[in-house]
């Protein structure tokens, strides 16, 4: 396996400035690009509607919402690794409650160091989930293609009174034959008696 250097979309939500300052000096360009901010909830879930991020770093409290909730639904509703910014008098609590829905809580203060290694851990976490998505999409399609094949057998079985083996040979003879795919071919077939 080849590694691969990767840039992160990344996406802070803070309303704090000085926050914003110290995050953004730990986020190099190189490794880190693009980086929105988002100074609340509210914008930080139109920024989420119309973007995918890598990477969704909260600062909590935020001043329309604590934040907790939308570091949930950052997490249900994308691949994203999220980090959530909690005060140390609000971390067990805060920590308990997000961290079995992948949430990555951080107690504040918290070190240059420690985000730079929960940005490793997210960063490698997001590569496992890349991967994870790819062999998804890969099953997925194979599965739509024996739908489609299937279709295509039944068709031939009804209209040419083929045989269900009549009919997977004439599919694969077609495609090798022509040097296409199985789909192609049961497509073409779909088009051609519906």
């Amino acid at each position: 396996m080849e590694y691969a250097e990767r840039r992160y979309s990344v996406l802070v939500v803070s309303s704090s400035e000085k926050f914003n300052r110290s995050l953004l000096s730990l986020l190099p360009e190189d490794r880190f690009y693009p980086v929105s901010l988002s100074p609340d909830n509210s914008a930080a879930r139109r920024v989420l509607a119309e973007s995918r991020f890598d990477i969704v770093m909260i600062n909590t409290p935020l001043p329309d919402d604590f934040g907790t909730h939308l570091a949930l639904d950052a997490c249900e509703g994308s691949g994203a690794g999220v980090m959530l910014f909690v005060k140390a008098e609000h971390y067990p609590d805060i920590a308990a409650r997000v961290s079995p829905f992948g949430v990555l809580a951080l107690s504040k203060p918290v070190t240059a160091q420690t985000v730079a290694q929960s940005l490793t851990l997210i960063c490698a976490t997001r590569e496992r989930l890349r991967r994870m998505e790819q062999k998804t999409a890969s099953v997925e399609e194979k599965i739509e293609e024996i739908r489609i094949v299937n279709k295509a057998k039944w068709l031939l079985i009804d209209q040419l009174k083929m045989t269900e083996q009549e009919a997977h040979r004439y599919i694969e003879k077609q495609a090798m034959d022509r040097c296409v795919t199985r789909r192609t071919i049961a497509e073409n077939i779909l088009a051609t008696y519906k």
